[in-house]
């Protein structure tokens, strides 16, 4: 059976203002406006079945997660919700859970804690929650997992953390290739055709580079289940009912 697929619209949140990062940087960073709920509404009107936050204050400062906005934000929309941004306790998966949010993205946590992290799968299930692996690639092709907001490498390959978390049932994971992120350049097709072939259990969101539908219809034969697309609308590249008509004119 085919598996679902999906435009995912993305926002990062600031203090409650949509803004974007470059490649992770909070100095520098665009403001897209303080209108979440009209954003993610008007993605769904026009057929997002899923829609994608980050929390950037709460990734900062995890005492000031943005939990009053994000409960708002969901509790606008009808669709499922996915929220990440410096997942670091169960206090915090628990948090936005009980704030409707439908899956949890959890990064730099699941690779310095894996112990941890496996035992919110064990209590929650692989279906609340998403990996968010971002990679750099090194020369000889080594695809090494970035944390904390990419400013760091860990010694962590891709497939050493996937198959390490296939032991707990892992189903979701966003995947990153960092020097994509925010550029506007394309994805990387060869990376996301690479892992959804050797992982065909996994469901895989390809998050990184989208600039213009051309980048969309290359990710259509690789596999992936879900395009996260963020600075693309919030430019105005394209739409979001374009986007979706162009992914599933397969």
């Amino acid at each position: 059976m085919r598996k679902q697929t999906y435009i995912i619209p993305a926002l990062d949140l600031i203090d409650g203002t949509v803004v974007r990062l470059h490649q992770g940087d909070y100095e520098q960073k665009r403001d897209y406006g303080n209108d979440p709920l009209l954003r993610l509404q008007d993605y769904q009107d026009q057929g997002a079945k899923i829609l994608h936050l980050v929390d950037l204050t709460g990734a900062k400062d995890p005492n000031k997660r943005q939990i009053p906005l994000l409960k708002k934000l969901v509790k606008g929309v009808n669709v499922p919700v996915q929220v990440g941004g410096g997942i670091r306790t169960q206090n915090d998966v628990k948090n936005l859970l009980d704030a409707g949010v439908t899956r949890v993205v959890i990064g730099s946590t699941a690779i310095k804690e894996p112990a941890l992290v496996k035992s919110w799968f064990t209590q929650y299930g692989a279906d609340a929650l998403v990996l968010a692996l971002d990679v750099r690639i090194d020369e000889s092709g080594q695809k090494y997992v970035a944390i904390h907001g990419w400013q760091e490498n860990s010694d962590k390959r891709l497939e050493q953390v996937i198959d390490d978390y296939l032991n707990v049932g892992l189903k979701h994971v966003l995947c990153t290739d960092i020097s994509k992120d925010g550029t506007l350049s394309g994805s990387n097709v060869e990376l996301y055709k690479e892992v959804c072939q050797k992982y065909p259990q996994i469901d895989f969101q390809a998050s990184g580079g989208i600039g213009d539908l051309n980048d969309i219809e290359a990710l259509k034969n690789t596999g992936v289940t879900g395009v996260i697309v963020g600075r693309a609308l919030l430019e105005g590249k394209f739409t979001v009912s374009e986007a979706i008509a162009c992914w599933q004119n397969v």
